[in-house]
Formats: C-alpha cells, structure tokens, sequence
C-alpha cells in the first residue's frame, strides 16, 4: 500500500481531543493534522517526536494533513493509522503472501456476523470451511522488542474473540491476526495487564479452536506492506 500524497516530515507539537496534533513541518509551517488513533498512543505522542503527515487538498477535509508515521529516527517507524492495517491484509490475502490463508480464491470484506458485527474478512473456497478473519492493530512495544496488544481495556476487542469462537464452534476456521506496524519489533504477545479480561478472552477463544497468527508490516514515508509472520508468545500476566 503505498501513499496517496507524498509525506512531509515534521516534529509534533501535541496530541490533543484524540483527533488532532499540531505539528511544526520541517519547512517551518505549523499545521494541525487529523490524527486517525483514538486510542492512548503510549510512548508515540512525545512533544518534540519526529513524525510524517500526508497533505491532502480533498475541499471536503477540514484538516489538510493526516499523520501517518512515527520516526524513530534509528531506522524505525510505527504506523499510526488504524485504517491501514485492514488495506495492507486485504492486499497481503489477495497477493496469497499470508500463507495460513493462502488456499482461499474468494475474498470479502466487512460482513455482516455475530451480534450486530461485522467481520474484517471472510475468505471462502469450494471444498474448504469459510475462514473469518478478524484483524487488530499492534503499536505498543513496553519491553525489548516485543509488540503487544491491546495497548488499553478494549470490551470490543474481547466481543469479536467471543464472535469468532461462536463461528469455530460452527465449524467455521476462526483467525485472530494481529499487525505489528512497528519496524522494531520481531514477536508479540497479549497485554494481560493492561486489559486482564481481553487477555482470558483470547485463551478461551484458542481452547475454542480460534487460530492467533500475527504478521509484521515494512514501513516507509514511501508507503506500508505485509511482511514477515512473527511468533505469537505468552500473555503478559
């Protein structure tokens, strides 16, 4: 997936009202930009943090820029946009590059399951049981190069693990997969922690034959792709 506008680099100046951050662009210019994370953002809101906008001119925009990427400034990004993830996996399953998914010819998005919820995927193949495929956006790293998720208490995060478990028991392949869009992280694992009941919902929902698999993102100002499986380890307590 790569950019629609080319990114302007900048340093952020704030994160305010979930949905804005004032940033001071390399050209001198201060601009606020719709910022597309409503969730607590842990150690990426730092004043002074190096960041990428994208400039969009769309008259149906209030805010002329969209934040899109953290830089490290060692080699690393963290993708920001919740939005992306799901166009990375749908370009990521139509390429077969998900190789647990990798059987299926049939793809759609955002079907109606569950109670009054819609799935990310249903991948489906003659022969073969319908897969559902539920997609989380992994952006907290606490310790080492570990990845975790969630990064707070999500009781819609624990209500598609419930859904998906449902649909196993129907004989249906239920999958959880979990994109890292970190650069600086090689496993992930569950955040017990930070959300106690998220994290008993995904072991139940394994004991009930969901499949957790998780994927890394390559980063750039250039745009985001699937890339390499990562191991899943065991739930922080």
């Amino acid at each position: 997936m790569r950019f629609q506008t080319p990114l302007v680099p900048g340093r952020l100046i704030r994160r305010y009202k979930r949905f804005f951050a004032d940033v001071m662009l390399d050209s001198g210019d201060q601009v606020t930009a719709h910022c597309p994370n409503t969730g607590p953002m842990t150690g990426l809101v730092e004043e002074g943090q190096r960041v990428w906008v994208e400039p969009n001119d769309d008259p149906k925009r209030k805010l002329k820029y969209g934040w899109r990427l953290v830089d490290h400034e060692n080699g690393h990004f963290t993708g920001v946009d919740t939005g992306v993830p799901n166009r990375v996996v749908r370009e990521g399953l139509q390429a077969k590059a998900v190789a647990e998914l990798g059987a299926y010819d049939t793809l759609r998005a955002e079907v109606k399951y569950g109670t009054g919820s819609r799935i990310d995927f249903l991948l489906t193949r003659r022969g073969l049981p319908d897969a559902y495929v539920e997609v989380k956006s992994v952006t907290l790293r606490r310790d080492a190069d570990w990845a975790e998720f969630p990064d707070t208490v999500t009781t819609r995060g624990a209500k598609h693990l419930e859904e998906l478990s449902q649909m196993a028991a129907q004989g249906h392949r239920a999958v959880m997969l979990y994109l890292v869009q970190r650069t600086d992280c090689t496993r992930m694992r569950v955040a017990g922690d930070i959300d106690p009941a998220y994290g008993a919902g995904l072991a139940r929902a394994q004991d009930a034959g969901v499949e957790v698999i998780c994927y890394a993102t390559s980063l750039s100002p250039e745009g985001v792709v699937l890339a390499q499986a990562l191991p899943v380890g065991e739930t922080v307590p």
